[in-house]
Parts: C-alpha cells; structure tokens; sequence
C-alpha cells in the first residue's frame, strides 16, 4: 500500500474491494425508533442468538447474479442463441420424447388416458392424410402447427404462464420439423399433451377436428378405436392359390396354413383324380356331388376345382377354423364362390362375396373392400342394442333425456350408453346434491360432460356406442339403457 504526495493512504490495485478494511462485521449502529421492527425481523428469520432460521434460502456465494440479465456484459460475453425451446429443456432437465401409443387401444390403455390428471391437459383430434396432394404440400403439417397455435391461445386466456406453455408445446413444435413422422399418416392423428407427458395416435379411422385443455384428456372419440371381439376371416381364392386373412375393423394380416396344396395343377398332375361324394361334411354346407373327369384336363372343369378346393379347405379347417364361428368371406372370380361353398366343412361363410380377381391386391385394397361387405357384421351389435332400447322405450329403464342420463352414468346405472358423435354439453355435475350445473365452455371449472359420462359408463363396465346424430334415439345427444 502506497502513500500519494499528501500522505494519503490508496489500497493496492487488483485487491479484492474490502481488503485493508478493518475486519468485523460491518454492524451498524441500531437507530432506537425502528428497534420494535428490528426485533420483530430477528425473531422472525434466526432461531438462536448466532443461527438463521432453516426456512431462510443462503445463495451460493459464486452465484452469477448478471444470469439472464439483457445487460451489455452478458451480451459482451455470449453469443446470441439459435436454441429451440427443446434444447433448452435438454439443457435443464429430461426433456419430454412424444411417445406413440397403439392405434387400437386396450381397455387398460384407455383407462390410463381417460384418468390422468393434470393443472393442464390438452387434447387435439386432427383428420390426417396416409397420401395425395394433401401431403405432398404439407397439409397436415400445417393443420397441426394451427391446432398448437390454437392450444397456445387458449392457455394464454387462461392466463397460464408463458414458459409453461412453451414447455408444454415445445414437444409438438419439434415434431412439426420431422417430416418422416408426416408422410407416415393415418386417416386420424390424436395428441395428448401435458407436463412431462407428450403421447399420440394414428388412429385407423378419420375424426372430427377438436382442440382444447381441460384437468382431464377428451377420449370420447377414441371409443371406436378400442380393442372389440369383432373379427372375421377372408379366404382369397383362385386356380392357382388359397390364401388365409384374419381381419378386423382396422387391420389386416395373414394367416399361415401348412401344407395348401399348390392349385389346381396339383389335381391337373393326377391322370386318376378322383372326385369325392361328400353328403353335409362336418356342418358343412353341403357335399359335392361330382362324378367322372368331365371335360379332361379342361382347367374350368367344376370337378378338379372342387377336389382342389375340398383340400384346402381340409387343411384351413384342420389348423385353424374348427374352432371358430367368425364369418368367412370368400373372395373370388364369381363362378368359383359357389364350388369352394359346396365343399366346405366351416358353416359361417359370409353370404355375400368380394367377387373378382383379387389375388395380387394390395392387404389395404383387399381390407377395405372387405370391410364394405361386412359392415352389416360390424353393425349387428349395435343394431340389437338400438332394437332392446326401442323394445324398453315405453318403460323407466331406457331414456334420452339429459338431466337422466347424466346423473345415471355417475351413480353406475347405465348398462348401454349411446351418445351422438362430436357433441358436448359444459359444465359440472354435483354429485352430493345431485345437480347438473350448466357452463360455457370457457367458464371457470367448465367440464365436458359427455365425455366425463362416456369414462364413468366404460370403467363400471358399461358400453358405449357412438353414433350419427340421425341414428341417435329421438335424434338426442345422450340415450341410455339402465340397469335398473
């Protein structure tokens, strides 16, 4: 330490600002007329005469306290960030991966969804293309980045802040730059969003477009994406092969059957063929009652197709349908349909038949037209529903009457539940008083009503059928059967 001309002490340069102070704690004097406030402040932040109370927060000494400040040395010191919201996430925590759930959901599946709750869940249903023109310019890309615009919206007049909305959506943000995920569509795209939570659904079916944020998810229009016991079989013949598909409403895949024999050229190989008699087989629909070679080694000869068709019909019996009674629908040139029926053991073919050639189809050509024949299957319980609710309509077990149906689903009553696609009905229901309470949607502590009645009617192991609003009873959004 040096003295200027005048005697003046200066501290050396480089030193730390308080050295050659004087040692202490740099008390100040206690000014006598706040004394009442400063023993108050004591008592209240130490829990002895030299230790702090443990609810006061120490920072760390080396804290940086410039830290995302907009000051000239922060600038000075970083370069500007091109970082997305994700990689700030990364940087600070786990970030959130989308992960996709199956397109045809369990029961415990859905439950999951139907009961997470959360401050903020947020729901988007969009329709999506598998192909076409939308794709190639980015339609869906577009529809989604809308709904997250439109979900950012309704949580900013919900005045949630705004790094938990980013936080929420950055997930979604990110997704929208993935354009393998894009041209990998189905006909229906849903989303589920909440903290630390980012799932989604291609769905196998197109769905009308919904986006909103509620304390729960919006699973209402998943009802029909959930696993059923409707299946049915297709048996895709012809002169050359057999060829075995198990089929359901969504999808469609192959079934192997050993030893198929090798079309009809495994008969035409033969120069003693012989036909068969077959009076019903096992339940059958009736024996073929061939006799002679008929038109030689002519391949239309009814006869070799018949023997052809009987062994394969053999072996698909044998290994797989003996046990069965889901429908089986042949698919064939139109004049081999009714020989493979005058041979076949299995009693639940399909009357109608997805004629022409259809050998080579593609499995998503081949399943949707079979789906078109076999719709009135896939209506058949929904069908007998709607009839047992007409034959009760006159009776206290079935109604479509709102201030009814609501309460019945929270209490348990409802055996069936038939609700009309796309509706909502807002608001609360008290279950104590027993009182519906009707809102707006963006009132505080609004909540969908139908879908909270779809949920409670599901998990106490009712069903629920969702229908066009047309082919709703009485053209109402809510119908029930109880069970009492």
């Amino acid at each position: 330490m040096g003295k200027d001309r005048e005697g003046v002490f200066h501290p050396g340069k480089g030193k730390p600002s308080g050295a050659n102070k004087e040692e202490g704690l740099g008390i100040q004097p206690t000014d006598a007329d706040h004394m009442d406030e400063y023993n108050e402040i004591t008592e209240k932040y130490t829990e002895s005469e030299d230790q702090l109370s443990s609810s006061v927060h120490l920072r760390h000494p080396n804290r940086n306290t410039s830290k995302g400040e907009n000051s000239f040395k922060a600038k000075e010191n970083n370069s500007e960030s091109n970082k997305t919201i994700q990689q700030t996430i990364t940087e600070e925590g786990t970030p959130v991966v989308p992960e996709e759930l199956p397109g045809v959901l369990s029961k415990d599946l859905f439950k999951d969804l139907a009961l997470y709750q959360s401050s903020c869940c947020i729901s988007i249903f969009l329709q999506t293309h598998k192909a076409g023109v939308e794709v190639n310019e980015r339609n869906d890309v577009i529809s989604f980045k809308n709904a997250l615009q439109k979900a950012e919206a309704i949580l900013k007049e919900r005045k949630v802040a705004t790094a938990t909305i980013q936080n929420l959506l950055a997930p979604g943000y990110d997704l929208l730059r993935d354009d393998a995920f894009w041209l990998q569509q189905s006909p229906g795209l849903a989303f589920f969003i909440a903290d630390n939570y980012f799932k989604y659904i291609r769905m196998p079916f197109a769905s009308e477009g919904y986006i909103n944020a509620e304390d729960t998810f919006y699973v209402t229009p998943l009802i029909p994406a959930m696993l059923t016991n409707e299946y049915f079989y297709v048996l895709v013949i012809s002169k050359k092969q057999c060829k075995l598909f198990r089929a359901d409403a969504f999808s469609i895949h192959a079934v192997h059957v050993e030893n198929l024999p090798d079309g009809i050229a495994s008969e035409l190989g033969d120069t003693d063929v012989a036909t068969t008699f077959r009076a019903g087989g096992r339940g059958g629909t009736g024996g073929a009652n061939f006799h002679g070679m008929g038109g030689g080694n002519n391949n239309d000869d009814k006869a070799y197709l018949a023997n052809y068709f009987e062994a394969a019909d053999d072996e698909i019996w044998k290994q797989v349908l003996h046990n069965e009674t889901a429908p089986l629908l042949l698919a064939g040139v139109e004049y081999l349909i009714p020989v493979y029926k005058s041979v076949s053991d299995y009693n639940h073919i399909w009357e109608a038949a997805l004629t022409g050639n259809h050998e080579h189809d593609a499995l998503s050509n081949l399943h949707q037209q079979s789906l078109e024949i076999m719709q009135p299957y896939f209506q058949q319980r929904v069908n007998k529903t709607l009839e047992i609710y007409g034959n009760q309509s006159a009776t206290k077990l079935t109604s479509n009457v709102k201030v009814d149906v609501i309460p019945a689903a929270y209490y348990g009553k409802i055996a069936q539940l038939f609700v009309a696609k796309g509706e909502q009905i807002w608001g609360r229901f008290d279950e104590m008083n027993n009182k519906i309470i009707y809102l707006d949607q963006n009132d505080e502590g609004a909540q969908d009503l139908v879908d909270n009645i779809v949920v409670k009617t599901l998990l106490n192991g009712g069903d629920v059928f969702l229908l066009d609003k047309e082919k709703m009873p009485g053209n109402s959004v809510l119908a029930a059967i109880f069970r009492y």
